[in-house]
């Protein structure tokens, strides 16, 4: 799914990627589908923040694996990626608690290329 890079295209994507697992049959107040929401949050949030480039959408890809539930966020910046390792924010910091957040909540995390521009963020959350 495509979003526009704006607040209301990540409320729109965390809403969404609720929806679809609640298909999928995991209910919307699952611990697994929370976390998902608080995943896909984040990270669509830091492709808006820190992964906009003017014009471009970015993009949400919820994918079911042997072990795991995928979140993917894509967007046209390549030039930004997250730290390999989520650091904890400075005490009474009001920012930089996302990606120690995604890190808290899932197996395993990263950031790739995607081709032709831009990167995807990833997370893995256990999937039952």
């Amino acid at each position: 799914m495509r979003f526009t890079s704006t607040r209301r295209g990540v409320r729109l994507a965390r809403h969404l990627a609720a929806e679809r697992l609640d298909a999928w049959g995991l209910p919307y107040d699952c611990a697994l589908t929370r976390d998902a929401e608080l995943v896909v949050g984040e990270l669509c949030a830091n492709a808006v923040r820190h992964g906009c480039v003017s014009g471009r959408d970015f993009e949400l890809r919820v994918t079911v694996l042997e072990d795991a539930l995928r979140i993917e966020v894509s967007d046209a910046r390549d030039e930004r990626y997250p730290p390999p390792t989520a650091q904890a924010p400075d005490e009474g910091a009001e920012s930089g608690y996302g990606l120690y957040l995604v890190a808290a909540l899932a197996l395993r995390w990263g950031a790739s290329a995607r081709d032709p521009i831009g990167k995807t963020v990833w997370a893995d959350l256990r999937y039952p």
